[in-house]
């Protein structure tokens, strides 16, 4: 049995699905084959603890302690998985083959790689990781089932940032799927502002695993209530047709343009801009985002001033990710919600306008692989906003002005209104 095989089938076993991509490539090194015969004891009851069974072929019986008056049974098959978490280092029942049966068995010494610090990295601590990476870790509570938690510096505004519940949900949906199965598309609906003081429980629903291709639904929960939603498509890399017809517009190279922050202090000493809104600037409490940011025609304009609804940046994560392909896509739909669906409010600015932008859908198709770390442009451009609700559709290259990434989104627009005077008794 090649490597290869051992990987692919260890990725489709659910309690590994939750381990990061580099800790499957070592278990899969160092696992052992065994092989059996129907009848055959696969452990016997009271044996020595010696690691982690894996089924990879054929179907075992467990069969409960004997000294129980109804000894409990029930049949384990392919991807099914025994002597993970046992206590007293003993096993509690005899488990037999029922046909010809083949264990792929991780030795004793080695199950140490079935726990990790963080779902994205085998050899790092989640205090050591870059603070996208933070942001996007995971806590596993249960087969299907994470907590997520915004930390205090995390991009919020008022609010559960909108970014944080793709990123997170898409986190959890990866961490359901073979790892050679990449997220390709997703679809998300944004129902019910979350708290950024209490957890997030992310559900995922396992809606169909073929060879090819999965699907995950994933239900963000806060109190109770379902209040952001989740479906994901996900494919193994194949070999296909190759074609681009849309074109990277020729923009600045970005080591040439300013930082957020560069772009802040320039922005507080401009003596073109209102002296209002430098101070308000100035004024401001400022946390940086863990997303570099460079916008691409950086230029006066406020958020009261009318502009064209289009923009331009390029982006990319603050501080070295790890390979994993899937982190990488997490954190771009993380990214891809900072500044996007405000763009259709700047045909309509003006100086005193007060607006709120809420976001409704949101959905992304990612094309070829990406690196999160490294400089990506994202071309946004709002074609129509009416009644209550602005339209925006984006585009993401890397360098090479592969396309990489496409987007749409959705999001209430409306003007805030001016609270009402309170009423005062007259007597």
């Amino acid at each position: 049995m090649n490597t290869e095989s051992v990987v692919e089938f260890l990725g489709n076993v659910p309690l590994l699905q939750k381990l990061p991509s580099s800790s499957l490539k070592k278990i899969a090194q160092v696992v052992v084959l065994k092989r059996y015969g129907k009848g055959d004891y696969v452990v016997r009851e009271g044996q020595a603890w010696d690691g982690c069974y894996f089924i990879f072929a054929g179907e075992a019986q467990v069969t409960g302690p004997a000294e129980e008056e109804n000894r409990s049974e029930f049949l384990l098959k392919q991807y099914d998985y025994f002597g993970h978490g046992i206590s007293g280092h003993v096993h509690s029942a005899d488990i037999v083959a029922m046909s010809e049966l083949t264990c792929l068995v991780l030795p004793r010494g080695s199950c140490h790689l079935l726990e990790t610090n963080s779902i994205w990295q085998s050899d790092k601590a989640v205090d050591q990781c870059s603070l996208v990476e933070r942001i996007l870790h995971l806590d596993p509570l249960e087969l299907n089932i994470f907590r997520g938690v915004t930390l205090p510096d995390a991009p919020i505004f008022g609010k559960v940032f909108g970014g944080q519940f793709m990123g997170q949900a898409l986190a959890a949906a990866s961490k359901t799927v073979d790892f050679l199965k990449i997220v390709h598309s997703l679809h998300s609906y944004f129902l019910l502002v979350g708290d950024i003081d209490i957890p997030i429980i992310y559900q995922v629903h396992r809606i169909r695993d073929g060879n090819n291709f999965a699907t995950r639904r994933v239900d963000a929960i806060q109190k109770g209530n379902i209040i952001f939603m989740l479906l994901a498509s996900f494919q193994k890399e194949q070999q296909g047709f190759d074609h681009q017809e849309s074109t990277m517009p020729s923009v600045p190279d970005p080591d040439t343009l300013l930082s957020l922050e560069e772009l802040r202090d320039r922005r507080i000493t401009d003596p073109q801009l209102p002296r209002s809104y430098r101070n308000k600037v100035a004024t401001a409490n400022f946390i940086p985002w863990p997303i570099e940011i460079r916008f691409c025609d950086p230029s006066n304009s406020t958020n009261q001033t009318k502009s064209p609804p289009r923009l331009r940046y390029w982006f990319r994560a603050k501080g070295k990710l790890s390979d994993d392909q899937a982190l990488h896509r997490c954190v771009v739909a993380f990214a891809s919600d900072l500044i996007f669906a405000s763009i259709s409010l700047n045909p309509h600015r003006r100086k005193g306008l007060r607006s709120a932008a809420l976001s409704l859908d949101h959905s992304m198709w990612f094309h070829r692989p990406l690196r999160a770390d490294d400089w990506l442009l994202f071309v946004i451009v709002s074609p129509t906003a009416y009644m209550t609700r602005g339209f925006v559709t984006g585009q993401m290259f890397n360098r090479k002005g592969e396309l990489v990434v496409s987007l749409t989104q959705e999001a209430l627009l409306r003007e805030a209104r001016p609270p009402k005077p309170s009423l005062t008794s007259k007597l």
